[in-house]
């Protein structure tokens, strides 16, 4: 429960308090040391990652008829760990063919690959996957809270994550809200506003001419919002009070079926040739622009503490499709990485006796594969795929998991 104000005075909205705090001048993610202490994600648990977004490429490649040029976009790239790892696992015909692009905020680091390039947002024009792995989590957002009187009020937050009660949320977010997230007015009852991050990915979206979108996030869609919103931190390994002064990360889980409509409406948008992927979103859904969007957002994603646990109790199930506009698919990571031959499985007790290196190497990789699509972990996460003028990838359907 938080204190309502109508003079906020040097109080100020989730969504401007976790930008300054996440990308600002001293922001979390422009620390020397970045995230890289702070939480663990997919691509960090394993090269199996690396490797099945390859296999995902070269399918997009086959379905693309091989062209002359194709294109991989990593974005919230971090240090270009996905880049470099997917770069490393592709056949060399298909990675010869590759122009490899890292989206991200932060400094290119030393040492990356001079033939990655490193840019600040997605090319205009992308012709193969365009692929973001834990980045619309940190895309900013406010935060709605249900006063005593039944009103949604815009949640205020100071530097030291006190919180008040601001003005009715209105406009564009009201909207967004009644749409996509209605809260029943019981006090208390708390939502993120996810509408700067579906423009953000329609801004995305917009830019793929031809092959694949793919948001990777922990998540959750209509029928199974959280009550009380997952707004947190994460700090050292460890989940903490969210607080926008720099010291930890600032996330929320992604309503993804939300931003599904919106990737198809920007293709809707583009395909009819009056107006940009971000235009159309904020036309259809909301009736007003927010200026919100944009890949500013993208974040590192590296550390020792994995922040799939809380996902996956807010998550859909394995091989969700519901509540997804015509094209898109969303489906849990356990269903993705099975359908791209990451499987946990052990290897044959035969094997020890045979060759028992690799018998070694194989139950390593069993084990990795096993975090990767571990129930109540990384495997409950969300993949959004949205196919722009190719097949689905993933056809036939992926086995359930």
């Amino acid at each position: 429960m938080v204190e309502k104000v109508t003079d906020p005075g040097g109080w100020r909205g989730w969504r401007a308090a976790a930008e300054t705090a996440l990308y600002g001048a001293d922001g979390f993610y422009r620390r020397p040391e970045g995230p890289a202490g702070h939480f663990r994600t997919s691509v960090h648990a394993s090269p199996l990652f690396a490797g099945a977004v390859a296999g995902l490429l070269c399918r997009v490649d086959e379905a693309l008829g091989r062209p002359e040029s194709l294109d991989f976009v990593d974005v919230a790239a971090g240090r270009g760990e996905l880049v470099t790892g997917v770069l490393a696992a592709l056949p060399s015909d298909v990675a010869a063919r590759t122009r490899a692009y890292a989206v991200e905020i932060a400094a290119r680091p030393p040492g990356l690959a001079d033939g990655i390039a490193w840019l600040p947002e997605p090319p205009p024009r992308v012709t193969g996957l365009l692929f973001a792995n834990e980045w619309l989590d940190n895309v900013p957002v406010e935060v709605a809270e249900v006063d005593s009187a039944g009103v949604a009020r815009r949640v205020l937050v100071r530097e030291d994550g006190a919180e008040r009660l601001g003005e009715p949320v209105s406009g564009a977010d009201a909207a967004w809200l009644a749409r996509w997230w209605p809260l029943p007015e019981e006090q208390g009852l708390r939502a993120e506003i996810g509408l700067p991050r579906d423009l953000a990915w329609a801004s995305a979206v917009s830019r793929v001419t031809r092959g694949l979108a793919v948001a990777v996030d922990y998540a959750h869609t209509a029928g199974a919002r959280p009550p009380f919103g997952t707004l947190t931190g994460f700090r050292e390994g460890r989940e903490t009070a969210p607080v926008p002064d720099g010291s930890c990360d600032i996330t929320a889980h992604v309503a993804l079926d939300a931003c599904a409509e919106a990737g198809a409406q920007a293709q809707r948008g583009a395909g009819a040739g009056t107006e940009t992927g971000a235009q159309a979103v904020a036309g259809a859904e909301t009736g007003a622009g927010t200026g919100a969007g944009g890949t500013a957002g993208a974040g590192t994603r590296a550390g020792a503490g994995t922040r799939a646990g809380a996902g996956a109790e807010a998550g859909t199930g394995a091989g969700a499709t519901a509540c997804t506009p015509p094209g898109a698919r969303l489906l849990s990571q356990r269903a993705a990485l099975r359908a791209l031959g990451v499987s946990g499985e052990r290897p044959p007790l035969a094997l020890a006796s045979t060759n028992p290196p690799a018998y070694v190497r194989a139950l390593a990789s069993a084990g990795e594969a096993a975090e990767l699509t571990a129930a109540g972990g990384l495997g409950d996460f969300l993949w959004l795929l949205q196919p722009v003028g190719i097949p689905d990838p993933f056809r036939p359907e992926p086995r359930p998991a």
